[in-house]
């Protein structure tokens, strides 16, 4: 999957336990879906998996490795994926935007990803086709970046991968989960929250200033194909200025999450955040402590290296360092809140966290 900063990849492990250690749990909801990568792991254990995430690239994710299963999409996937390999590269929008007024790509990748999204935009292909063909490209793209991660700026000088020529693979889309079709919804939190009901809900909101869009939006203009105008030197979709959310405003984050808590219809809720967010621990669980009337919260806290843009340091546009980062590591936690009686199933996780 592509490189991500709001990643559960270490967590995964622990959300799969935890998961798993909850009684009569088929159906669950991921509110702020991301990569997707909790959702897929999830549908592959055989839960029937609802995602949601309000930005386009997510949404794409979602539909490819949530919603599309595997015995549907293979074929055509495979033959497309041979056919597009093929093009060659169309110098238009895409290449001159985000490989000559920013450098994200070598420019012979960026002419390559033009192409190839012009020609699956030209085929109108069915909207779970269609996704897993944007996941391919966006993780090809992913591979022969020069970024540290996030998109927010690029590297002074071109990362080594840069230089690969782009190649697309099929994703690792998955057959049907044992008890159902998934699900891909491009909603706000709240109204997703309202409309889906699950056994368990998982949420991951964005816990800082940082937006999510801000962060990755050349994969926004890659899958929706706007042409969008930009602004600064990270050539920023314009709409990055005025698509803000309410999560990443200190003053209202805890209010707005406080809604869509309250709005959750499930018998658990597991809530991923960490201790750099707007929101400390205690108010954490005091929130989760008073939904649904009462539940009972358990946190599972884990200290992790932070992501790499964090050890590289802080630098101007000229790449020169002209700051330190203030800590190199953080905490992680895992929020359970629960009607029912999880103190004994979550014994082994809660101590192998202390």
């Amino acid at each position: 999957m592509i490189k991500y900063i709001g990643s559960k990849r270490k967590l995964l492990p622990t959300i799969e336990k935890l998961v798993d250690a909850v009684p009569d749990v088929r159906a669950v909801v991921d509110l702020f879906s991301g990569t997707s990568r909790v959702g897929h792991a999830l549908k592959r254990a055989g839960y029937r998996v609802t995602a949601n995430d309000h930005n386009a690239y997510a949404h794409t994710l979602a539909t490819c490795y949530v919603q599309a299963d595997l015995e549907h999409v293979r074929r055509p996937a495979e033959q497309l994926v041979a056919e597009c390999n093929r093009l060659r590269g169309d110098d238009g929008y895409f290449t001159e935007t985000y490989c000559r007024r920013a450098r994200y790509f070598r420019p012979k990748n960026g002419a390559r990803i033009e192409a190839i999204r012009n020609a699956i935009a030209a085929k109108e292909l069915p909207p779970e086709l269609e996704a897993v063909m944007l996941v391919s490209l966006m993780e090809a793209a992913d591979r022969v970046d020069s970024t540290t991660g996030v998109q927010m700026a690029y590297l002074k000088d071109w990362a080594p991968r840069a230089d690969r020529d782009l190649e697309l693979r099929v994703p690792d889309v998955l057959p049907r989960a044992q008890h159902g079709k998934g699900a891909a919804t491009q909603l706000d939190a709240r109204d997703a929250a309202e409309r889906h009901g699950a056994d368990l809900i998982y949420l991951d909101p964005p816990y800082n200033q940082h937006s999510y869009l801000g962060n990755y939006h050349v994969w926004e203009s890659l899958v929706r194909w706007d042409h969008l105008p930009v602004y600064g030197v990270a050539c920023k979709r314009v709409d990055c200025k005025e698509r803000r959310s309410t999560f990443n405003r200190k003053r209202e984050m805890f209010g707005a999450f406080a809604d869509v808590v309250r709005c959750c219809r499930a018998d658990t809720l597991v809530v991923s955040f960490n201790n750099e967010g707007y929101v400390d621990r205690a108010d954490m669980e005091r929130l989760l402590g008073e939904w649904s009337g009462g539940a009972e919260v358990h946190t599972i806290a884990t200290d992790y290296k932070r992501y790499v843009g964090a050890q590289i340091g802080i630098h101007n546009p000229r790449g020169e360092k002209v700051g330190a980062v203030g800590h190199l590591r953080n905490v992680e936690y895992l929020f359970v809140a629960s009607r029912h009686d999880l103190r004994d199933r979550l014994a082994p996780l809660l101590q192998a966290a202390r």
